[in-house]
């Protein structure tokens, strides 16, 4: 029992290491939080719809030239709750991002995050006149997720017990199920079963971005990717030229 204790704490002690030395990932929380605080300021969502209409993501505005919404949207938050959501997935995922691959690596999977989501979402989501713009940086902390569960594929996803492999795996399954399944998209087969989601009082799903979601993982595994890269070397490199060589003069090579 003393054992368990003293590992378990020194398994906290460990990752709030890592967020008393994440500077920048403080920087982004302290910035969509004093930003949602300021719409609250100006009394709320409902009197600072213009805030929303102008920075939020949508296909029309997209369209007509208002290309700053690709980054824009990801920091408008819906509710304290929302934001507040955000900013603990950003706090614990980025941290352990950023204490793995410093700053660049950090910002370079949230830019990653933020771009591909919004593309995933002008893409398959719902994009008509009426639709509400997307706002909030849940597909960069996706994209964090997935970034994790890629570099360490065989490690225990605290708290799930489950490996990061089959977590990341699960999570942009059932996103892209969702993304499906929208009944504002009219998919032949698909749209049925949302239907039936809706019927039956699960329509709130339906107002969460899974587009956004699917494509800030599929963002996230990709930068994740690039950094499992194997590196070229000298003697790669060396190797490469003297193959070239060879075959460029019948076989002799040349040192």
């Amino acid at each position: 029992m003393k054992q368990w204790t003293h590992g378990w704490l020194a398994g906290w002690a460990w990752r709030l290491s890592h967020l008393t030395q994440a500077r920048g990932v403080w920087v982004v929380v302290v910035l969509i939080l004093g930003i949602h605080g300021l719409v609250e300021a100006a009394g709320g969502v409902q009197h600072a719809a213009q805030w929303y209409l102008t920075f939020g993501l949508r296909r029309t505005e997209v369209a007509t030239g208002a290309l700053w919404q690709l980054g824009s949207y990801a920091l408008l938050h819906g509710s304290w709750l929302h934001v507040l959501g955000n900013a603990l997935c950003v706090l614990v995922l980025g941290s352990r991002m950023e204490y793995l691959l410093g700053l660049p690596g950090l910002f370079k999977t949230l830019a990653a995050g933020v771009i591909g989501g919004a593309v995933g979402h002008l893409v398959l989501a719902d994009g008509g006149a009426g639709a509400a713009p997307l706002v909030g940086i849940s597909g960069a902390c996706v994209a964090l997720l997935l970034a994790l569960t890629t570099l360490s594929p065989d490690s225990r996803m605290w708290p799930i017990p489950v490996s990061g492999r089959s977590l990341g795996r699960g999570i942009l399954l059932g996103e892209l199920i969702f993304a499906l399944i929208n009944p504002q998209l009219h998919l032949a087969g698909f749209s049925r079963l949302g239907e039936v989601l809706v019927r039956h009082g699960f329509e709130s799903w339906f107002a969460v971005g899974h587009a956004c979601h699917l494509a800030g993982g599929v963002a996230g595994w990709l930068v994740a990717r690039a950094v499992l890269r194997p590196r070229v070397d000298l003697e790669t490199l060396r190797q490469r030229r003297r193959h070239r060589e060879a075959s460029a003069s019948g076989g002799k090579s040349y040192r």
